[in-house]
Formats: C-alpha cells, structure tokens, sequence
C-alpha cells in the first residue's frame, strides 16, 4: 500500500498492496469476507504440521509487534457471529468462534514470553507448500510525501479522488455516461486527460510512487498531515512503466530504482512523463482520511491499521486475513536470513499464491529503503487454532498431527 521514492526495482514492477478497506461496523457482528470467484475449494496446496521446534528461529522471534496486530485482528473476530467463518474462498480456516479461545489468552498475556507460550500451547504451525515452487516474499511501506491544497510548481500532479461518474462493480468498475449508460472504467491516459475531484497535488513522481504503493501521507507546509487512503482502481491491467523504460532505452537496468525513476523523470519532459506513466493503463483513485495513530499504518483490507514487522499482505484466494503466520526468508535490511511472526491483515495486485507475501516494513524514508531489499525465496506456516487443524486431519486436508512438540 505504500510510500517512497527510494524502493527498489521490485516494488515499482508488483504495483505495491492496493487495500480496499471495507467500511467499519461499530457493534454489529461482522460477515465473513467475501469469496472470490477463483477461490479454491480446498487448502493450499501440500499443507503439512509441523512441531514449533521446526520453525527456524521461533523461539526467538520478535513477537511484540506481531502479537499487538494479532490482537486488533481478534477483535475483528470478535464482533463477528460465533459461527461465521473467516472467509467463504477460505473454509479450512474455521469460524470466528474456533479462534476465541486463542484470541483471549493472547489478549490477556502480560509479556512475549507469555505469548510465545500460548501460541505453542493453542495453535498448531501447518507448511503450506506450493508445488509450482513459487515461493517469493517482498516488502512494501507507506510513502510520506510533500503536497499541496492547490497545483504550484513542482506540486503540480493531482491525486485523484473518486470521480462522479465512477460506478463500483467489483474489479471491473463501470463509468456512467450522460445518457445514463455505462461502458468499463477507460485507462489513465483518459482520465489524467479529462481531469477530475483532487484530493491534493503532489510532485508527478511522487504521485506515481504512490499510486503503487496505494497510499501514503501527504504533508502540507502548515504542518497538517493527511492520508492518501487506497478507494479504487479503474479496472484496467497493469503493466511495468520500469519495463517499459527499460525497453525503449530510456534507463538501464541498472538504473531502475525509485531513486533512478525519479531522476529519469525529473530531467524528462513533462511530455516524456506523461507517455511513460500512461503505458500503464492501471489507474488508482484516493480517498482522503485523517493521519489517526501516527505510530500505526494505514487500514488494510481487513480494516485494521497495519502494524510494522507485524503485517503482511497475503493472497485471499488461498489465506484468510486475520491469520498469524511463520515466515522464514532473507532480507538484508533485516541481516540476511530472517524469520518471524505476521498477521495476514491486507491484500495487493501482485500478491498471487499460497507461499506469496508482502511485508509490512512501515511508513517514510527507512522504512521504504529496508523494504525495497526484500525480495526473496521463502517458507511459510499458517498457525491454526488445535481445533481447526484437527478438523482438516480428519478432513484429511493434512498429514498427522504432531502428538508432542518440544519448542526450540
């Protein structure tokens, strides 16, 4: 969902995590989320148990982050009936009720100690594998960029609100015409040419940046600070702009960062800039919200602010959000190979797979440097509550439960 001009290559080519948060219920139970028509119908692919003392570095992993989004995802869970399940594309997951138990022990725990010990005692680890073997983890962030209220140079580039005529309907929005029909949503080239509702104006690569990112925090010169919150995309693929830069000569593969993007851009021609962002037709609209909790990021696709090092964005097809998940990986903003516990609470574009994840990594500067090094192979566990993984093995979704276990 996120912030800065200085993210590496990889950020630029996988559009960021778009979030679509859905709006807040104050008390009412929660429904499930919603299923996704290319859902499957049964775990990812090669789930397998594992005992606590299998997880490469478990017994000392941070948990403090981890466990205080896990703990805004339980009220999630919470405000949703008792047998409502956590999402429909995702049925393996159980129901709100399969993970009180857990959820309330978590809550009550005084220290990580406590915590890492109630995590050995309710849930049981479970390997998703995926057989294609395309396992791959990346970072994203939140930008944090100047603005203003009105274009002034070099803040010329609006970001766009949601415009009247845009009709929502799921990933392929329509737009209503005059006569009262509807076609699909067009491109960016038509709609940065018409014009539009801005919510602010910004620099144009910054703008870019922060439509893959999805969001970011905007500053203004009175010191005012807003978010940039993801509302919806038109509709239409996307395609690489660092692809295409590359193929016309315009940078060298070498150059194709953030940070040799933006200088591209800033000796370019407004024309050349122009040409460069509408080869990908991809559009994304902002929404404006308030800065809230400067300590916490944005609100994810399961409507909870995304903590740093404690979240990631997973694929709905395969995950349900709100689930705590193992990861072990490499990062060399994190000292090479890593491993630690995430809370599956957002969603992206380029987030495809059972063994796909985006990392969290923060809001600014640094946070956008550490996550532009992630970009690796990895493994990945889905901790279950003990009663829903018994009911996958007797479903025989997974092999043997493991009877002790001895954390490492």
């Amino acid at each position: 969902m996120y912030p800065a001009r200085y993210v590496l290559l990889t950020l630029v080519m996988l559009a960021g995590c778009q979030s679509a948060p859905p709006p807040a219920g104050p008390t009412a139970p929660l429904p499930a989320e919603p299923a996704l028509p290319s859902s499957p119908a049964t775990p990812a692919p090669g789930p397998r148990p594992a005992t606590y003392s299998e997880l490469p570095g478990w017994s000392t992993a941070a948990l403090i982050a981890p466990v205080e989004a896990f703990r805004r995802t339980c009220d999630r869970f919470t405000r949703r009936a008792w047998d409502a399940p956590l999402s429909l594309s995702v049925p393996w997951a159980g129901s709100a009720g399969d993970w009180e138990p857990g959820c309330a022990a978590l809550i009550a725990a005084p220290d990580e100690a406590a915590a890492r010990a109630i995590f050995e005692t309710e849930f049981v680890p479970i390997e998703i594998i995926d057989k294609d073997g395309k396992q791959k983890f990346t970072g994203y962030f939140e930008p944090m960029y100047e603005a203003r209220r009105s274009p002034e140079a070099p803040f010329t580039e609006p970001v766009f609100a949601l415009p009247p005529d845009f009709v929502a309907n799921g990933d392929a929005p329509l737009q209503r015409l005059a006569d009262g029909s509807t076609r699909p949503y067009p491109p960016r080239a038509d709609i940065t040419a018409r014009g539009g509702p801005a919510i602010a104006y910004a620099h144009p690569s910054d703008v870019f940046f922060l439509q893959v990112q999805g969001s970011g925090r905007l500053t203004f010169p009175d010191g005012k600070t807003l978010r940039a919150g993801y509302a919806a995309h038109n509709g239409q693929p996307f395609k690489s702009v660092v692809n295409w830069l590359i193929e016309t000569g315009r940078i060298t593969r070498g150059a194709a960062s953030m940070q040799g993007i933006r200088a591209w851009m800033d000796q370019a021609s407004a024309a050349e800039v122009r040409e460069a962002m509408n080869t990908n037709p991809r559009f994304v609209f902002f929404q404006s919200l308030p800065e809230g909790d400067p300590a916490l990021g944005p609100v994810g696709a399961h409507n909870t602010p995304l903590t740093a090092m404690g979240s990631m964005a997973v694929d709905p097809a395969f995950h349900a959000l709100g689930v705590p998940m193992f990861v072990q990986t490499n990062a060399p903003s994190l000292g090479g190979d890593w491993s630690g516990l995430l809370v599956a609470q957002d969603t992206g574009g380029a987030i495809k797979g059972p063994v796909r994840g985006d990392i969290y990594f923060g809001t600014g500067f640094e946070a956008g440097n550490r996550a532009g090094t992630m970009n690796a192979p990895g493994r990945l566990w889905v901790l279950l509550p003990r009663a829903v993984a018994a009911r996958m093995f007797a479903a025989g979704l997974v092999a043997a439960l493991p009877v002790t276990d001895q954390p490492g």
